[in-house]
This record gives C-alpha cells, structure tokens and sequence, in this order.
C-alpha cells in the first residue's frame, strides 16, 4: 500500500517506517478518544446548545452512524486515492469538523458537525493497522500491532476522563478544539513518513456502487437501532421498525452484490478464511464487553457511589495502568508464545473481571473496582495484541486494507451491541428485581414493619408524615437496591459472553515468521 518494497524478516524498518506507524497511531487515538470524549461532556453541551436528554443522544449516535459507513469503505478510497492522500484529506476534513463542532451553538450544527467527524475519522482506525502490516517486516510487527492495540484500548479509556477535565475545568469546546494541534502534528508525521502515490480515479467508474448503497444503509440504520432502540422501546417504535426493515434490506442488497460485482466495496469473502474470522468474532465479543463495561461502571458509580464525572474517570483509568505496565513486554512475548493461548488468558483475565463485579453491593465505592479494573487492563492487552496479528496474518498484505475494514467495523458493532444490551438488561432486570424485592418486603412482614416503625418525636414531625416519609425511603431503598443487583446481572452477562468465545480461540492460528515472498501468503 506504502509503495514500498515490501519488507522481509531479515530486513528491519526504516526511520520513515517508523514514522509513519506513529502517525497511523495518532490518528487512531484522536479517532477512538473522540468516540467517547464528548460522554462526560455532554450535560454541558447539551445545556450550551438547548438539547433536551433524548436530543442530545443524537450526538453520540451521529458520529457512530458515519463512522461504521467509513470503515469499510476505507480500503477503496485507499485504492482510489492512494494511502497518504486518504490520511491527508480525512485529517484535514476532521479537524475542519472538530471546529465545527467547537463552536456550534444549535443541536443542528453539533450533530452535522459530529456526523462529519464519525465520516472522516473512521478512516483513521483501520488504515493504522494497515501501516502497520503494510511497512514493517514480519519480526517487527509485533511491536507495531502493540502499539496500535494499545492505542485501540486506551483512547475508550482516556476519553471519558479527558473530556469531564476538560467540560469542568476548562469548557466543553476544547474537547473539539483539541484535535487541531493533534491534526497538524499528524499531517507533518503523514508527509514525512508515507510516500506520495497517484490516485486511481479510473475505479469511480467500476465502482460498486450497488454495494455501496447496501453497505451504507444495512450498517448506518443497525447503529441507530442498536443506539436509539431502548430509547424507543424497541419494535413498540415505528421508527425502529422501519429502520430494522431498512438495515435488512441493505443486507440483502450487499450479499447479492458479493456475487454479481467484479470489485465488491467489501470483501466479506474473507470471511471463509476461519483464522481471520475467528479473530473477528472474537472482536466482536471483547468490543460488545467493553463498551458494555464502560457504560455499567460510570452509571454505577454516579448513581450508587456518588462519584463526580472526574473521581469516575480516576477508577475508569485503572484499567489502562496494566496496559502501559505490559506494552514493553509483550511485543517479545507475542511471537514466541501461542497466538491461541495468549488470546484464550485475556478472555480469562477479562471474564474473571466481570465475574469479580457480580458481588455488588449498595455500599460499594470506587476502591471496590480496583481488582476488577486491573484485571480488565490485563485481560484486555492480553488479547488485543496477538488478536490484532493473527487477523492480519491470516489474510496477508494484499488484503490488508480490506481486513482491517471488516476488523475494525466488527469491533464497533460490537461496541454498539454492547451498549444495546446493556441497555435492554438494566431495563428489564431493574424492574424485575424491583417487584421480587416488593414483594418479599411488604408492610405485613416484619422487615417491612421494622422499617416503618419510625418516630415521629425524634424527628421533630408527626407519626403520620414521619412514615410517609418512612415509606419514601423505603422505596427508593428498594430502587436502589434492584439496580444494584441489575449491575451485578449485566456483569455476570459480559462474564459469561466473554467465555462462550474460548472455543473460537481453538480457530486461530499463530502467525509464522516468514519471509519474503512466503510472507505474502501467511496464514493461507
């Protein structure tokens, strides 16, 4: 993709290489970090602009939207436009949005604003993992998909935690204002490292257009369904309906254009090959827990705990403590150990965090996360780097681009299913612990007595308001408690998901240190 020579195992990469993994790097942190930078955020912005809560939505969902239409098209316009000027021009139209965004004053603004950030951001993911595959030789690309898991796992993280410093102590609007410096720091590592290519403007007119419109329409209205869809109380919304009809629709279209297109815009016959699907089901699952995890825990500790948005990003960030401690030990390791057992002790590290949430309590704070949290930082590290070898390697540099599309996009829908399901089980379990609770503890029995039987003399009120009063806190004693055991339910879900994927792991194989030529076909 580089035009390069492509690099052999006994060769090691070039300064200008290694410049260009850092840039596919930073653009890659200034894409995940603006995912989920605006969450702790978005009161303040929501009160800057008249948002209502439900409106306000829209602004996350935006960028999600256009991100998952980018990612896959991503190895096309890499095609059509050549590596560089792609990074280029989807940089600059970034950054343009980011000050769209910064100084929007309506919701309209904000959401046009994001929806261009999703757009040109999403192809600041994959095409780091292409840099990646695509400049280093086969002995040094452990440690460039190091620093791009990395990457991929710190940027959910530090996000939250950046943008409620930012949103408390500055304004809201360097949460956007911040990717300017980022951009032009990222444009100069893109002209220094990567060589100029001429584009290929001869493919808009063999485009798969078709397939285009398909992908398009399958994949934006599934993340608005995964997104607004317990919003909207699911298929009891017309809109979530059509919506659904709409994505199906667009999948059909897309399927049908895998077989009749010469140069289908996504080659889900990748897919066949087991090792690389395997990587991207797995994707799936650790995106779906993840974002899951990082949804469950702020509402945990601001709704039971009492934390503020910063004191729960400090417990968010403990995650990322392992993640920084193995980064220089793992790219040696990587290699030497079986891809299979390496990914297999992640999930066990990050189901093992889950299941270490499930006993919580209505006392439980913010150092009661600590174990979890770290185990969670392992877990994840331990399964993202070799994960993100193995899926490349499956399917050789000539695919590259194209893998890392479909990687990429999987770990995203993962990440929205995650939130969806989250959602739908805080929905149902809350009300169903709520109503066991009620009715185990009723005014007849004795807990329920114990509890109303409060006076009225010592609180300076009558008997009567004293257990109204009683009443009232009774009740939100059992809301509180219900949403406790929901948590502690959504924990056990992530735990045991994480698990049903060990057997998948049996699919992948380790990547061989091959070279030259050989290394083309690694993983065929």
């Amino acid at each position: 993709m580089s035009g390069n020579a492509t690099p052999t195992s006994s060769e090691s990469a070039s300064v200008t290489d290694w410049v260009a993994v850092v840039a596919g790097a930073l653009g890659a942190l200034m894409a995940t970090l603006d995912i989920s930078i605006t969450n702790t955020a978005l009161p303040q912005i929501q009160g800057a602009i008249g948002a209502s809560g439900t409106e306000g939505t829209w602004i996350g969902t935006g960028y999600l939207v256009a991100e998952v239409i980018m990612i896959p098209l991503t190895a096309w316009f890499t095609r059509l436009l050549g590596l560089r000027t792609l990074l280029l021009v989807t940089t600059t139209m970034f950054v343009l949005f980011s000050m769209f965004c910064g100084l929007s004053d309506s919701l309209v603004g904000m959401i046009i604003g994001r929806v261009g950030q999703g757009f040109f951001g999403g192809a600041l993911i994959p095409t780091a993992q292409v840099i990646v595959r695509t400049q280093l030789p086969p002995r040094q690309m452990p440690v460039g998909m190091s620093i791009f898991g990395v990457i991929v796992l710190i940027g959910p993280i530090l996000g939250p935690v950046l943008g409620g410093y930012l949103a408390e102590e500055i304004t809201w609007r360097w949460c956007f204002f911040l990717n300017l410096p980022v951009g032009i720091a990222l444009s100069i590592l893109l002209l220094v490292g990567l060589p100029r290519q001429s584009p290929n403007l001869g493919l808009l007119a063999k485009a798969d257009w078709l397939g285009i419109a398909g992908m398009t329409l399958a994949f934006s209205c599934l993340t608005v369904v995964f997104e607004e869809g317990q919003r909207e109380s699911w298929f009891e919304s017309s809109m979530i309906v059509e919506l659904s009809l709409a994505s199906l629709l667009g999948f059909v279209v897309l399927f049908i254009t895998q077989k009749t297109s010469a140069d289908p815009v996504i080659k889900l016959s990748l897919l066949r090959n087991g090792a690389f699907a395997s990587a991207t089901m797995i994707a799936l699952a650790v995106g779906a827990a993840t974002y899951g995890a990082t949804f469950i825990l702020p509402q945990f500790l601001s709704s039971i705990a009492g934390y503020n948005p910063r004191q729960a990003g400090g417990i968010m960030a403990l995650s990322a403590v392992p993640v920084f401690l193995l980064v220089p030990i793992l790219p040696r390791v990587v290699g030497r150990f079986d891809a299979r057992l390496m990914v297999a002790l992640g999930l066990f590290f990050f189901a093992a965090s889950c299941f270490v949430d499930v006993g919580l309590s209505p006392d439980s704070a913010g150092g009661d996360f600590t174990i979890s949290q770290l185990l969670r930082g392992v877990g994840q590290i331990l399964a993202a780097m070799p994960l993100n070898q193995v899926s490349m390697a499956a399917i050789g540099r000539e695919n590259a681009a194209d893998g890392a599309g479909i990687y990429s996009m999987a770990r995203n829908l993962g990440g929205s299913m995650g939130l969806a399901l989250s959602g739908v089980v805080i929905d149902q379990r809350s009300a169903a612990h709520s109503d066991t609770i009620r009715e185990t503890l009723t005014a007849n029995s004795l807990a329920g007595q114990a509890r109303l039987a409060v006076s009225g003399v010592s609180q300076g009120i009558d008997t009567a308001t004293a257990k109204l009063r009683a009443i009232s806190q009774l009740s939100s004693l059992i809301e509180r408690n219900a949403l406790v055991m929901t948590y502690s339910d959504c924990f056990w879900l992530m735990g045991v998901m994480i698990l049903a994927m060990m057997p998948v792991v049996l699919l992948l194989r380790r990547p061989k240190p091959v070279s030259g030529e050989t290394a083309l076909a690694a993983g065929h």
